[in-house]
């Protein structure tokens, strides 16, 4: 009650002060928010699939196979490793250079890397993309270096 209505004294109208506090608005407004999140969050949530490493290292002894990489340098250049190349001729030096590391694996299941330079415009690397998945390779990985 928001009201004292009977005080010890006073003058006609007076019905003293009430400490109480009123808590019907404020737990209205958390049930609410509750459900706005109740609501929310598993909308929010998006399942991506990830190819991820496994957790355990190799044994010791293990060989453990280089990465084949693409480097795409500013002003267009593209190298496989060290040899360099150009985007005409990029998948076909790549399925080379895959089939001759492991020849049991076909070119386009094994995993490529790809490096790029700070300063490469974002339509080259993208051109470098677009032609290594529109000829089957989507075994594509990202290097990202802290400088």
């Amino acid at each position: 009650m928001g009201a004292k209505l009977s005080s010890g004294g006073g003058g006609r109208f007076d019905l003293g002060q009430n400490a109480d506090i009123n808590v019907t608005p404020f737990v209205d407004v958390m049930l609410v928010l509750l459900i706005i999140f109740m609501v929310a969050i598993p909308a929010a949530t998006v399942s991506i699939k990830l190819d991820l490493p496994p957790a355990q290292p190799p044994p010791p002894g293990t060989k453990i196979k280089e990465p084949i990489v693409i480097n795409i340098q500013n002003g267009g250049g593209v190298f496989i490793d060290t040899a360099a190349t150009n985007l005409a001729n990029l998948t076909a030096d790549l399925s080379k250079k895959l089939a001759a590391d492991d020849p049991a694996t076909p070119p386009t299941q094994q995993r490529v890397y790809i490096r790029a330079d700070k300063q490469v415009r974002y339509g080259d690397f993208m051109a470098v993309m677009n032609t290594l998945q529109g000829n089957g390779f989507y075994q594509v990985a990202l290097i990202n270096e802290e400088l």
